[in-house]
């Protein structure tokens, strides 16, 4: 009797936890970006704030971070934003690509945005971040892992983390593709 109920607790720790946070049927996180990113996301490679400082004249850096407060015109595809950014210098800017359903058009803009920057550095690695323990990042690094660019690398600790490490932040705003989102 005992040894059964042991058996079925230990069933029950090891049964999968359904997260209403991560859409169960794509697996990217939908709701509560700003949280602890336990590690990257499946088939792409986490890298170290100091391997970026590294690689950032070399890489293909994509910051997804969100913008607050800002509204884009689905017409034109430009950004009103609520207050300046600022990112890691040289990085391209794609507010909400981030998000675990993002809006189509800005899905759209954000796979061909970085087709068309990785294409002119070909070979070179994309590297995608957000903030520090922001899911952001994780979801737009999985997106662009299966949409087969590579190579895709993860920088989890994002703009809070190149500015811990003493780096300046630069001002930046949303990419701008030569075709407009619809």
């Amino acid at each position: 009797m005992v040894l059964a109920r042991l058996l079925a607790a230990a069933a029950l720790l090891a049964a999968p936890v359904q997260d209403a946070a991560f859409d169960p049927a794509s697996g990217y996180r939908i709701a509560a970006y700003r949280g602890i990113v336990p590690g990257p996301p499946p088939g792409v490679p986490r890298i170290a704030a100091a391997a970026v400082a590294a690689l950032r004249e070399r890489a293909v850096l994509v910051d997804v971070a969100p913008a607050e407060g800002g509204v884009r015109d689905p017409v034109t595809g430009d950004w009103r934003l609520a207050r300046p950014a600022v990112s890691i210098p040289g990085a391209h800017w794609f507010p909400e690509a981030g998000r675990g359903r993002p809006d189509p058009a800005i899905e759209r803009w954000f796979l061909a945005g970085v087709r068309t920057l990785a294409a002119r550095r070909p070979g070179r690695p994309i590297v995608v971040f957000c903030l520090a323990d922001c899911w952001m990042s994780w979801n737009a690094a999985l997106r662009l892992h299966r949409a087969g660019l590579r190579p895709v690398l993860w920088f989890g600790e994002g703009s809070d983390g190149w500015r811990d490490l003493g780096r300046r932040l630069a001002p930046v705003v949303p990419y701008r593709a030569a075709i407009r989102p619809g």
